[in-house]
């Protein structure tokens, strides 16, 4: 999908005014970018760099991944993995 933003919160915001029900899964109460959502800039983490502010240019590549967490029991050692 393509967004004209100057920045990546500008383009979470397009997304999320396009997509409503996104917003509560993106954003707490007060608008902040949830802590489990991970948003990178062409592979590039932006908590490293400007965060929201971090600024996009034509043909960049927002990627949101929601953290993963949980799963059944872990594996014994003696168990093993094929």
């Amino acid at each position: 999908m393509a967004l004209a933003a100057q920045t990546v919160g500008e383009a979470l915001g397009g997304l999320t005014t396009q997509y409503t029900e996104l917003r509560k899964h993106l954003f707490t109460e007060d608008g902040k970018l949830r802590s489990f959502v991970n948003v990178y800039l062409n592979d590039e983490d932006i908590r490293y760099m400007a965060k929201e502010a971090t600024p996009v240019k034509d043909g960049d590549v927002v990627s949101i991944v929601p953290s993963i967490a949980g799963g059944d029991e872990p594996l014994h050692p003696s168990s093993s993995c094929s």
